[in-house]
């Protein structure tokens, strides 16, 4: 494990890039301000050496980040219909910042703006962030952490926990984009993916689950078979129109709890694969099908759909729909999660 300075804040705190390295030519990237996964090398079928995750350069362009590169999102993922929600009848009001909606929190002052506290050891780094009752609209002293570890199987293995004194929504996840032709490898439409999901929630315009879980079958959105992302994206299919393309929660079969592997990722060009790994009932598949023009590591121009997620989160808007799985924790029991990202080359 590695650290050196990445950049200051302008109250003239330190920021640290932290580097993990394993025995196949892999290296992980990450800093402390928004625990941002900012680098990940992995090697191509010729044993070449790519960054496969978009994002920047500079500390300063991380103030901004206005598509999420490698964040960490905390409390809560993903969208809440009308920024509001109640437990035990007290209704809690978040930021507006997605039309009439709340997404990812907060936009300035979420986990993935914020100094994590680092702990490195070994080949992992676990940072730690405490959010207090109230902040941001939830209720709740709360405290979490993520422990990014790099193993010699070739796994970005990220391990969650969260714990809170006050009934709250705790649901982070990673917001990494990855294009396995590399960061600078222009569209990723020729991916090829394959999600064990054989439903989905639909959506409203501002892309508010309706409630329903769906089968996939016999849509563009059906991934239960290898199908490269660009076959269907463009199909005339209005959840496809709502939100431009993929960007939907496919809910995961035979959910319970445990780690298992959901999905599936290669890109023919280098060989590279990539399998996700979780114990959460939903996978956020976003293709970037809005990500803004922007200039990115080493000068590259980042644009629409030249990155992918695959977010591991609760449904959006789990806690206003009763039928979804619950992501309200209490004192009495905390979140604890484990994601893998697994590479094959």
């Amino acid at each position: 494990m590695k650290k050196e300075l990445f950049g200051t804040t302008g109250e003239g705190r330190e920021i640290f890039l932290y580097t993990l390295e394993n025995k196949n030519g892999m290296k992980a990237q990450m800093i402390d301000y928004g625990a941002i996964l900012v680098n990940l090398l992995v090697p191509d079928k010729d044993g070449k050496v790519q960054d496969v995750t978009l994002g920047y350069d500079k500390l300063e362009d991380y103030y901004t980040n206005g598509s999420f590169f490698g964040a960490t999102i905390a409390p809560n993922a993903n969208r809440i219909a009308n920024a509001a929600f109640a437990i035990d009848g007290v209704t809690y009001k978040l930021d507006v910042n997605d039309g009439p909606n709340n997404l990812h929190s907060h936009f300035d002052i979420g986990g993935h703006k914020r100094v994590w506290e680092a702990q490195p050891e070994g080949n992992a780094v676990t940072f730690s962030l405490e959010l207090p009752d109230g902040e941001m609209g939830f209720p709740g002293n709360k405290k979490f952490s993520i422990t990014y570890t790099l193993t010699d199987e070739n796994e970005l293995r990220l391990d969650y926990h969260a714990s809170t004194d006050k009934k709250t929504i705790l649901n982070p996840t990673n917001h990494a984009y990855f294009n396995l032709a590399g960061h600078d490898g222009g569209r990723i439409i020729d991916h090829v993916l394959w999600l064990k999901a054989g439903h989905y929630t639909p959506v409203v315009q501002g892309a508010i689950p309706t409630g329903e879980i769906a089968p996939v079958a016999g849509t563009p959105i059906d991934f239960t078979k290898e199908k490269r992302i660009g076959d269907e994206i463009e199909a005339d299919f209005e959840q496809l129109r709502l939100v431009s393309g993929y960007d939907h929660n496919f809910v995961i079969d035979d959910w319970n709890g445990e780690l298992q592997l959901v999905a599936r990722i290669s890109e023919p060009g280098s060989g590279r694969s990539m399998e996700v790994y979780t114990d959460l009932p939903g996978i956020q598949f976003y293709a970037g099908n809005c990500i803004a023009e922007t200039t990115g590591k080493g000068n590259t121009v980042y644009g629409v759909r030249h990155g992918f997620c695959l977010e591991t989160d609760y449904f959006p808007n789990a806690v206003n729909e009763e039928s979804f799985p619950s992501a309200v924790y209490g004192p009495e029991k905390d979140f604890i999660s484990t994601t893998i990202y697994k590479f094959l080359f």
